[in-house]
């Protein structure tokens, strides 16, 4: 029988989001089910191979058709074992991922980490549009990234290639979940944005952004981005420094990658252009100008499917 099927698995901390691709990446089917966080995670493998078994029942597949799971998970993975060294948003520490799901399916199943099949997902079906070289950078609650070099994902020694997010870019900098201070993401993450507008409200140094917080009960980035498109000059402020840090870091990363493209996604991304073209400007600013020509950024366009995609892209790699 010819394995002409996909199947692609994004491991969230609130839900896991599982899809049946083509080998030519037309999609079949995609559904969620929640990530069930009970003892440590023990259950979600479980879980995720049930929720399969049931799809492919209710759509008269059979098994056999099926030529893998590729399988993202967020947190720290070893990809040639598959194991989850650690993942604190769902409690595992040395899960051995891929060893379940393959005993539970019966399948070839390939682990990764999230941000990287997000990437391959970007590139394969996004708009990546299959370069050899790219850079994906994932602008949310943190900041993920994922570098494609020569047409293969980068995971490094132990898995944590294309950590970007953890870059240190200030030395005395806000306290990061890793653990140590001025990570990227605390800088240029949603979240990031969002504690530097908190910090200047405090000191009343932001009028507008007070205002805006006093009407809606909180601040947010999409509130940033209308102030400063609107001429308040401490949103803009803050959005600059946003952009000088993230296009230094962005340029150190490309000159040793020398991408094609990089793609922005992830909940920031949402402002375009108004991200886009002074991100470009501070970029260049500080990389090579033959790195410069070379690269064009570009807006993921995927969404919350680049996983899924991405995780069925591993399957057909390996395939």
């Amino acid at each position: 029988m010819e394995k002409d099927l996909l199947i692609g698995v994004d491991i969230g901390g609130t839900t896991v989001k599982n899809a049946i691709i083509s080998n030519h990446g037309e999609l079949i089917a995609k559904w969620e089910i929640p990530t069930n966080l009970a003892n440590q995670g023990e259950n979600v493998p479980k879980d995720i191979w049930s929720s399969i078994e049931n799809k492919l029942s209710e759509l008269n597949v059979k098994k056999e058709r099926c030529a893998g799971l590729g399988v993202g998970a967020p947190g720290f993975i070893e990809p040639e074992t598959g194991k989850v060294a650690i993942a604190v948003n769902i409690g595992w520490e040395n899960f051995q991922l891929k060893e379940i799901l393959e005993k539970s399916s019966g399948l070839n199943v390939y682990v990764d980490n999230d941000a990287n099949i997000a990437a391959l997902g970007e590139n394969w079906k996004g708009s990546g549009n299959q370069v050899e070289n790219m850079l994906a950078v994932t602008l949310g609650t943190g900041v993920g990234g994922g570098i494609i070099s020569n047409g293969q994902i980068v995971s490094g020694a132990n898995g944590t290639g294309a950590e970007i997010g953890h870059i240190t870019v200030e030395q005395n900098g806000a306290a990061c979940n890793c653990g140590r201070n001025g990570c990227l993401e605390t800088v240029t993450s949603a979240t990031g944005i969002v504690r530097q507008a908190e910090e200047l409200i405090a000191k009343g140094k932001a009028i507008s952004l007070k205002k805006r917080k006093d009407t809606n009960g909180v601040i947010t980035t999409k509130d940033i981005f209308e102030l400063a498109a609107a001429g308040d000059k401490e949103s803009k402020a803050l959005l600059d420094h946003v952009y000088d840090v993230l296009g230094f870091t962005l340029a150190a990363v490309a000159i040793t990658v020398n991408p094609a493209k990089i793609v922005i996604g992830g909940g920031v991304s949402k402002a375009g252009n108004a991200l886009l073209e002074p991100l470009k400007k501070a970029f260049g600013k500080y990389t090579l100008p033959r790195t410069n020509e070379a690269c064009e950024f570009v807006i993921a366009q995927l969404g919350n499917d680049a996983g899924v995609y991405g995780g069925a892209y591993l399957v057909l790699q390996n395939s």
